[in-house]
């Protein structure tokens, strides 16, 4: 893993370059995750550079003192601006919380200008519910296993993914897993999206029931040039259940900028 100081801390990320062209593909976790839910990605490497970071707080990246919400959303931007300057990135992929931060960026970061968005499993607002939020705080297991029953994270758990996902969950911890579910619960730019004129991918796997595919279906009819992806038997971490065709809608969408 590679590091970029900014703001007094330091954002780790990784770098897979196959020799492809063009500038980088950046790719942002979501919720209590780091940059392995991303591990299929790099087989697009031969296309352009893939770079996968872990967020404030998350993987091997230094925490942060901020609230949830606007808070912590901003300090995480900010991981993804020195990530993006330090590695040159272009295009930008995000999931579920990523993807907030993605719109967060292109909404609200005059220095943030890419040359197109992935947004993979996420949605102008995220509600969470409100059952899951009390569990987060105050029963992580059983957070956990709400998680990973079938249709959410994972359409067809398979025990190793499931295992990835927990164990990324588990190493973030109690609290600033709380956070980022706090923080996409506050999330709500349904009013602003359509000023986003970059080139987008709205991607979502059949089954995700975390964030349906309606919530992409509106970020394509908002968005002016948005095209929607749906990934057959998958849930909400299409790229890691099924990274074959979500990798073929992202590297075809790619090729069209």
């Amino acid at each position: 893993m590679e590091t970029v100081t900014h703001h007094d801390r330091e954002t780790a990320y990784r770098v897979s370059d196959r020799g492809g062209s063009g500038r980088p593909l950046l790719c942002v976790h979501g919720s209590g995750g780091n940059h392995a839910v991303w591990k299929s990605q790099f087989r697009l490497g031969d296309e352009r550079p893939i770079v996968t970071l872990d967020l404030s707080g998350h993987g091997e990246s230094t925490d942060i003192d901020a609230d949830p919400g606007y808070e912590t959303l901003s300090a995480y931007a900010d991981d993804v601006l020195a990530v993006a300057e330090g590695t040159d990135a272009g295009v930008f992929a995000g999931n579920s919380m990523g993807g907030a931060i993605l719109l967060h960026l292109a909404l609200d970061r005059d220095d943030f200008r890419p040359e197109g968005l992935i947004l993979a499993g996420t949605g102008a607002k995220l509600a969470v519910l409100d059952d899951l939020l009390t569990w987060l705080e105050e029963d992580f297991e059983r957070a956990l296993e709400f998680l990973h029953a079938p249709d959410r994270f994972l359409h067809d758990p398979d025990e190793r993914l499931v295992e990835l996902s927990r164990e990324a969950m588990r190493e973030a911890g109690q609290a600033i897993t709380y956070r980022d579910f706090r923080t996409s619960h506050e999330f709500d730019v349904r009013e602003r999206v359509g000023e986003i004129d970059v080139p987008a991918l709205a991607i979502v796997g059949e089954h995700d029931q975390l964030t349906p595919p309606w919530y992409h279906e509106f970020l394509a009819d908002e968005m002016p040039d948005t095209e929607l992806a749906v990934v057959d038997d998958a849930a909400h971490l299409a790229m890691l259940e099924r990274p074959e065709p979500f990798n073929a809608a992202v590297g075809e969408f790619m090729s069209s900028l």
